[in-house]
């Protein structure tokens, strides 16, 4: 891709794991080894477009992601496996 925000869009389709984070190094990040070397799966919940929307500004502002809300509330719910 060309142009003057090719670079940054290339960047943003990158997953989490191959981005150059500048707020954590890359061994606290939180996730455990066994965490990353298994196989992610697609969770798709189907919600209001505003809601969306609302949700998704909101992560951003914060400096964070919709996923990493979502499996943190999900672990506080339900905890882990084991």
């Amino acid at each position: 891709m060309s142009g003057k925000y090719g670079d940054l869009i290339k960047q943003a389709r990158l997953p989490e794991s191959q981005k150059n984070s500048p707020t954590a190094p890359p061994d606290q990040t939180g996730e455990t080894t066994e965490e990353a070397t298994e196989p992610e799966v697609n969770l798709c919940v189907k919600v209001p477009v505003s809601l969306r929307r609302h949700w998704s500004a909101e992560a951003k502002r914060q400096g964070t992601t919709m996923t990493s809300v979502i499996v943190e509330a999900l672990k506080a719910k339900f905890g882990e496996p084991g």
